[in-house]
């Protein structure tokens, strides 16, 4: 039964174009969108951008609520060189996380499986190549973009793309959610 409900909130969502949670207070989602414009979050970095479909407003409150492990992250980000550094497990200095270092190859959409989270926000970062992510629609990420997956987005990663090469590194670090 519960597994029924689940599915029919996922097509309810889906007929309504969102793949994460909606957040109905107006007032609430310019905030979160002002701030995200602001770069208020960037604590220095600037080698890529929220994607499009990043939720402002988990993104805010998250922050809000963990802003030494945010700050902590994005500072990271910026002072590492993420193409010279191992395949594997890396732990971020100061920290409990640990960014997830992958070199892997794009593959066909049906042989993907989707995944969700229940205590991390998924940060997703393809440092080199093209991945393509399946959420409603495909969507692209490049070494300019970043995602953000709250829990209860499902998402299917490392989705082939029409590129020839299809061999990407991609930064992978779960945030506590909380």
């Amino acid at each position: 039964m519960l597994f029924v409900l689940a599915c029919l909130m996922a097509v309810a969502m889906q007929g309504q174009g969102y793949y994460t949670k909606y957040y109905a207070d107006r007032q609430m989602r310019n905030i979160a969108r002002a701030w995200l414009k602001s770069g208020h979050w960037r604590n220095g970095f600037f080698k890529a951008d929220p994607h499009e479909t990043v939720n402002a407003v988990d993104f805010y409150l998250q922050y809000q609520k963990n802003p030494d492990q945010w700050k902590a992250l994005f500072e990271w980000l910026e002072k590492t060189d993420l193409l010279a550094l191992p395949k594997g497990r890396v732990p971020i200095p100061g920290t409990t996380m640990v960014a997830s270092i992958e070199d892997d190859t794009n593959k066909d959409l049906e042989r993907q499986r989707s995944e969700s989270h229940l205590h991390h926000v998924d940060f997703q970062f393809v440092v080199r190549g093209h991945e393509r992510f399946g959420i409603i629609d495909h969507y692209t990420s490049t070494p300019k973009k970043f995602f953000l997956f709250f829990p209860g987005d499902w998402h299917i990663a490392k989705v082939k793309t029409d590129r020839d090469d299809q061999n990407i590194r991609v930064v992978v670090v779960k945030v506590d959610y909380l």
